[in-house]
């Protein structure tokens, strides 16, 4: 039975020819791909344009060995962090290129964009690699069986360096919620893209919380202020105002949640909808039992998805730096579900690049609270409720030792999300 589990898991379409993917369908109801609407009727090379232009992160093989002597292929374990890869890649090119950029291919291609790139190769010194999200061996990865969506998901406590999986045993799986929070801790050494990853908890957006931690300066400002009673200079903030080349640090916003038990409350799909609508939109990283996906848009009761499960050989970059990278992107039709398939556990992820971009966010979400038909998926506060304990609050030092204050940060089952309900 373990074994037809894993078999099954692990199919990809490997087995199938890219000439067999359904067509997008002929349609008058608005297309809608991270914030830009399209019309099926007419736009049909726009939408394909837009989906092959995302960045597509599939498993892959004959990678260098992770840790040194673990798996060569992340085959059959690795889609929940391939979609990971997915969604802050996304907010990478919003960062660097712009959401209007197009891939096509052998142009020769931006600097930034290899830049990027360069970030996911399947190599232990790249920011986001696989191997930085998880060191393991291949003996425990074939002796765990599979047990549901949550099992999609494979990240060890071998990864020290990332506090990922310290006080957890090897080889265990996790959802959405953690994946979010690796890349969180990934995103401190990228120092090119200056980007802060928040992941917001107990299904709660803080604005206090995002915009302290978007212009710190503004806290050493105010402790610069302080001192000038004394020597009646504000040269400390003065100086860090100069040294950032913005007073907002770029956000990527992503909130894991939980939209009912076994299936998605049906009361919540159409504001799921309207979050692709947004263009902050980095679209969710979700999916169905045994299979991750990343959501980027939706058509009428189908919900668009790049699917990671496909296995290509590992890419090595030139010595010029430069990537091949068609197998970067999707060249066929994007993959279609119904929504009402979607496993309740997600992550929806929003790129705010300035204050106003936030800004708006938070008037468009306040917004979409206010309409009738479908149920706030979040809550939107500009100070933290006194019962919410900060993340901040807990001091989590970079060799994260204390294992149990992080428990409630890295649950495998995400047991810790409130249910939403009627």
């Amino acid at each position: 039975m373990v074994e037809e589990e894993r078999r099954l898991a692990t199919l990809t379409y490997d087995t199938l020819r890219f000439g067999e993917f359904e067509d997008f369908p002929e349609t008058s109801e608005p297309v809608w791909i991270l914030g830009k609407e399209y019309n099926a009727l007419t736009e049909k090379d726009e939408i394909l344009s837009d989906v092959t232009s995302r960045l597509w992160f599939t498993y892959r093989k004959n990678f260098p060995p992770i840790g040194g002597t673990g798996p060569t292929s992340d085959t059959g374990w690795g889609c929940m962090l391939r979609c990971g890869q997915m969604i802050l890649g996304e907010a990478l090119m919003c960062r660097h290129l712009g959401r209007d950029w197009r891939w096509a291919r052998e142009q020769k291609q931006r600097e930034e964009y290899i830049s990027i790139l360069n970030a996911f190769i399947d190599k232990k010194d790249s920011y986001y690699s696989i191997h930085q999200i998880g060191e393991l061996s291949s003996s425990e990865l074939c002796a765990l069986p599979l047990t549901g969506f949550h099992s999609t998901v494979f990240v060890v406590s071998a990864a020290a360096q990332m506090g990922v999986g310290e006080g957890k045993p090897i080889g265990q799986w996790y959802g959405p919620n953690t994946v979010a929070q690796v890349l969180k801790k990934l995103a401190v050494f990228d120092t090119w893209s200056r980007l802060v990853v928040h992941v917001a908890m107990d299904n709660t957006v803080i604005i206090e919380e995002i915009k302290r931690l978007c212009m710190p300066w503004l806290d050493l400002a105010g402790e610069a202020e302080g001192e000038a009673e004394v020597n009646g200079c504000l040269e400390g903030a003065c100086a860090l105002a100069e040294e950032e080349a913005a007073l907002w640090r770029p956000l990527v916003l992503l909130i894991p949640l939980r939209l009912g038990l076994s299936d998605i409350n049906e009361a919540y799909i159409e504001t799921l909808k309207q979050c692709f609508m947004l263009p902050q939109s980095l679209g969710v990283i979700g999916g169905k039992p045994n299979s991750a996906h990343y959501f980027i848009g939706y058509v009428g009761e189908e919900l668009i998805y790049l699917d990671p499960h496909t296995t290509q050989p590992a890419v090595e970059p030139s010595e010029d730096g430069q990537v091949p990278d068609e197998t970067y992107h999707c060249q066929h039709p994007p993959c279609r579900m119904h929504i009402c398939e979607l496993d309740p556990s997600i992550a929806a992820g929003f790129f705010c690049q300035t204050e106003d971009d936030f800004d708006d966010w938070c008037l468009r979400i306040r917004r979409l609270s206010c309409k009738k038909g479908g149920l706030p998926m979040f809550e939107l506060v500009d100070s933290q409720p006194v019962h919410m304990v900060s993340v901040d609050a807990l001091n989590l030092t970079p060799d994260f030792s204390d294992s149990d204050r992080l428990e409630r940060f890295f649950d495998s089952e995400d047991e810790e999300f409130e249910i939403l309900s009627l």
